[in-house]
């Protein structure tokens, strides 16, 4: 949703600190034409206790204490507990085995999703969400307040495979299968969703690393380095393809009523301008 001439897009960064998303975060932090007004925190590259110290971390690196920190569920949407967190990739700390000494910052005494509600309350249809986690605090706000996926301007996520293979399994991408219940609450909310998928984020390489967070950050920040199409997403939910996303272009009409029926259309990027992304990032890290 456009904001005022002139006016930076105010956005929350709902994240699970993670290598990539201090990137975006930096990414954000440096880009004139956002105004980041919070961070909220969710499991997947590492659980959320440490997500939320990572995120404290971040912003004190770059002097931006300032900006509040809400921590987010510790489980799924469903309760689940046995949480699948990408250790393995982001070190045991989530930011490469650095060992930075812990954050004299503490979160704020506020939930994620009261976070969430309370400041798309507070500026209705201005404030974007950025989410490069697993969809729980989302869901949970919408579940929470029924009028959040009107007052959310929009929800930007990185999530999903759209025909093409996941990066957790042959049907499902990581942050999607964190919590795929939460996704297909998000999915089928009404709200403006955007997703942008690794079907586009792995055409965004920097020697041999994917920008997944980055990418899916600047597809917020600047929407004409994406395009998109616009249909219905559900998220299936158990069996072999648990966290498949699935697009429904709306272009063939059939004759049963079912789960797909009259269905909320959502964005899904489907291209990238991967130069201008790379250039960007670099431009605005490296400054």
């Amino acid at each position: 949703m456009a904001s005022a001439a002139g006016e930076p897009k105010k956005i929350i960064i709902d994240t699970d600190p993670g290598i990539d998303d201090a990137m975006a975060i930096f990414l954000a932090l440096r880009s004139p034409e956002v105004e980041v007004i919070g961070l909220t925190t969710i499991y997947g590259n590492v659980y959320t206790t440490l997500a939320t110290r990572n995120a404290l971390h971040l912003l004190e690196v770059a002097d931006r204490t300032d900006i509040p920190v809400a921590e987010g569920s510790h489980v799924t949407i469903t309760k689940g507990t046995k949480l699948r967190v990408a250790d393995f990739v982001h070190g045991a700390d989530g930011l490469g085995n650095q060992n930075f000494p812990p954050p004299e910052g503490k979160p704020i005494d506020m939930s994620a999703t009261d976070f969430l509600v309370e400041q798309a309350n507070l500026y209705p249809g201005k404030v974007t969400v950025v989410a490069l986690g697993p969809l729980t605090n989302i869901a949970l706000a919408i579940q929470q307040d029924p009028s959040f996926v009107k007052n959310i301007g929009q929800i930007v996520l990185l999530g999903g495979a759209f025909a093409v293979n996941g990066n957790v399994n042959p049907a499902a991408e990581a942050n999607i299968f964190g919590d795929p219940d939460a996704a297909d609450i998000v999915f089928t909310s009404g709200a403006d969703v955007l997703a942008v998928g690794i079907n586009v984020t792995h055409q965004v390489v920097l020697t041999g690393v994917y920008l997944h967070d980055p990418t899916a950050m600047l597809a917020a920040i600047n929407p004409s380095l994406i395009t998109y199409v616009e249909g219905a997403v559900r998220v299936q939910t158990n069996g072999i393809t648990r966290g498949l996303t699935l697009l429904y272009n709306k272009q063939k009409r059939f004759a049963e009523i079912t789960e797909w029926s009259n269905q909320p259309s959502v964005k899904v990027a489907v291209t990238v301008d991967a130069p201008a992304v790379l250039k960007l990032v670099m431009k605005r890290l490296m400054e």
